[in-house]
């Protein structure tokens, strides 16, 4: 990858959208905040921009992309939705769910982006800057996490900057972001299904559908061995310095992740918000390992449990 190109820096406003929206039309990848992390943005339907983002976050082309879009009206034009998937846009976007559904028939999201599969995965964000370049660019906008694949997931700009300065056209600053882990994703298929739990709680959608979610198999797959959606690669998320879990207290030279003595459900809001800006400073430490504590499994625990399980695979 030719790292040799100048990452252009602006504040988030009005000069900052206006260029984020010109480089996505001229194939550019622009890096801006969503309200779960910064997220690497590339126009959706064109394929040479999709290669470039593959290209400078090293990331698996297998791995589907999600499309962003300004409103529902938008998320129809590219993905069909049934009365289960309806009502859970309607409860939680704009917001950090993300729906994986089949494509229409004239889905302007390019094959790359959603790595040959029949569906899509596809939201819309909440964050204001993010809807703000939406609408100015006028069409979907895929957009992983803004780092290196596979590294911790970025909740500033300062992050994005440390992993793709270079690489990219344009990183958007609006400070960090709220809540600070990836949107959850729901399989619309026969049964609705948690594909990844993340920024909305499983007993909130739940709720909504009046059903359990199904349970996909451990890193599920399609028949033809790709990732149904995004983020449930076995190693992910996952900082150089090895992650110990469970831990009761840190060993001999290790760094000690702790959100209090034991983190209380009502925490976990806050917990979520810091995950990966807390494993970046520890990772930075050169420590033996990081040590962490143990997290409650329910509402928002749940995706950070997933989250630093997936940090600890190969680096027990």
């Amino acid at each position: 990858m030719n790292v040799s190109l100048k990452t252009l820096i602006l504040p988030a406003g009005v000069a900052a959208v206006a260029a984020a929206a010109r480089f996505l039309r001229d194939g550019g990848l622009v890096a801006f905040p969503t309200e779960t992390v910064y997220g690497l943005g590339a126009d959706a339907a064109n394929s040479a921009a999709i290669a470039r983002l593959y290209q400078a976050k090293g990331r698996p082309a297998f791995n589907p992309l999600i499309a962003h879009v300004g409103d529902l009206k938008a998320a129809q034009q590219i993905a069909r939705f049934d009365a289960a998937a309806l009502a859970l846009a309607e409860a939680f976007w704009p917001g950090p769910l993300t729906l994986v559904l089949p494509k229409t028939k004239d889905c302007p999201v390019a094959d790359l982006a959603t790595a040959g599969l029949d569906s899509v995965a596809v939201r819309i964000p909440a964050h204001p800057v993010a809807r703000d370049i939406l609408r100015a660019f006028g069409g979907p906008v895929v957009a992983p996490s803004a780092n290196l694949s596979g590294h911790v997931s970025p909740t500033t700009a300062a992050h994005v900057q440390g992993d793709l300065d270079g690489r990219i056209d344009l990183i958007v600053d609006a400070g960090a972001v709220e809540v600070g882990v990836e949107s959850s994703i729901v399989g619309c298929f026969e049964a609705p299904m948690l594909l990844r739990p993340g920024g909305v709680p499983r007993e909130e959608i739940e709720r909504v559908l009046g059903c359990a979610l199904k349970q996909p198999p451990e890193d599920a797959e399609s028949d033809s061995g790709q990732p149904l959606a995004p983020g449930m690669l076995a190693s992910h998320y996952a900082p150089r310095t090895r992650v110990r879990l469970n831990a009761e207290r840190a060993g001999p030279g290790e760094a000690l992740l702790a959100f209090g003595p034991r983190t209380l459900p009502g925490a976990l809001d806050e917990a979520a918000a810091n995950l990966f800006g807390h494993l970046r400073a520890l990772d930075a430490r050169d420590a033996r390992a990081i040590a962490v504590m143990p997290i409650p499994n329910e509402g928002l625990g749940e995706a950070i449990n997933d989250r630093l399980r997936r940090a600890a695979v190969g680096r027990k």
